[in-house]
C-alpha cells in the first residue's frame, strides 16, 4: 500500500478512538490492506501517541483461544503494543464512555527480566526470561463498527486494545501451573464466563513464544521490565452496564474493578 493510504487508515482509526465514534471496517475502504500493511499502521499511532508524551510498556496477544476466535469471526491471532496511558489502577472506576463497544478478558500477565527477540525463541527462552506473572483483566474495544472485523481490520487497530488492569497478586512461574489454571469472570457476584490457561495455545508460555517469533518479522523484541499479555483463557464478555468486575484463577488470585457510566 502508498505511504499516503497507511497514513489515511491511522488516522481514521485514531480519530474514531479520540472520538469514541466507530467507523466502517478499513479492509472495506482500503481493499489492499493486509497483516503486515496492517502493522505499519500500528506502528504510526504508535509513533504518533510516543509523540505525545506516551510509551510503550509491551505487548498483547489476542484471539489465540478457540472461543476468541469463534466469537469474533477470525481464524488466527491479532496482537499490538501496549501504552502506559492504557492501565488502570486496581479497584478504581473505569468510565464506560470512554470506550465503543467493550468486552472483559482474564488472563495471566507476564513481566520480563531478560530481553526476548524472536526468530527461533521457544517456551524455555520464555520460562527463562519471566521475572513474575500476576492476574489480568483486560477491556478490548473495536473502532470497527459492530465488531466486523477481518484479521487485518483489528491489526490494524493495535489488536483491538482498550485498557490492562492488573492484580496485586505477583507469583514466580515456578508457583503456578500455566498449563492447567481454571479463569473465571463475574460481574456484580454473579458467574459470566470461565475457561482455562490451557485455551492459551496450550499454555500462555507457547503463545508468548508465538508472538516474539510472529513480531520478529518487524523487528520488534521484548526488554526486561515490560509487560506480555499472551491472551485471554476465555471468550470475552460483554460490558454494558456499571457495577463490580473481577477475574479470579483459581489457586493464585483475583483482580477487579468498577464501571461507571453506562
Amino acid at each position: 500500500m502508498q505511504a499516503t493510504e497507511l497514513h489515511e487508515i491511522a488516522t481514521t482509526l485514531r480519530e474514531a478512538r479520540v472520538n469514541r465514534t466507530p467507523v466502517t471496517a478499513p479492509t472495506k475502504t482500503w481493499q489492499g490492506l493486509d497483516p503486515d500493511s496492517a502493522f505499519e499502521v500500528q506502528r504510526l499511532n504508535v509513533e504518533t501517541a510516543l509523540a505525545d508524551g506516551d510509551r510503550v510498556v509491551g505487548y498483547k496477544l489476542g484471539n489465540i483461544a478457540k472461543a476468541m476466535q469463534a466469537a469474533f469471526g477470525l481464524d488466527q491471532p491479532d496482537y499490538g503494543y501496549l501504552l502506559a496511558t492504557m492501565f488502570a489502577y486496581e479497584g478504581t472506576t473505569i468510565d464506560r464512555e470512554q470506550f465503543i463497544e467493550p468486552f472483559v478478558e482474564l488472563e495471566p500477565a507476564f513481566i520480563l527480566k531478560r530481553h526476548l527477540r524472536g526468530p527461533n525463541i521457544t517456551v524455555a527462552d520464555v520460562i527463562n526470561a519471566v521475572e513474575y506473572a500476576v492476574p489480568a483483566l483486560e477491556i478490548i474495544d473495536s473502532r470497527v463498527q459492530n465488531w466486523a472485523i477481518e484479521h487485518a481490520d483489528t491489526l490494524s487497530d493495535n489488536g483491538s486494545t482498550g485498557a490492562v488492569v492488573f492484580g496485586g497478586t505477583p507469583r514466580h512461574v515456578t508457583e503456578l501451573t500455566l498449563s492447567d489454571t481454571r479463569g473465571t469472570i463475574r460481574f456484580n457476584g454473579r458467574h459470566m464466563m470461565e475457561g482455562n490457561t490451557k485455551n492459551i495455545l496450550g499454555n500462555p508460555f507457547a503463545a508468548t513464544a508465538w508472538l516474539c517469533n510472529r513480531l520478529a518479522a518487524y523487528g520488534a523484541e521484548f526488554e526486561p521490565g515490560q509487560v506480555i499479555l499472551p491472551g485471554s483463557c476465555l471468550e470475552a464478555v460483554p460490558m454494558n452496564a456499571s457495577g463490580h468486575w473481577s477475574g479470579t484463577f483459581t489457586g493464585w488470585g483475583t483482580v477487579e474493578f468498577e464501571v461507571s457510566g453506562a
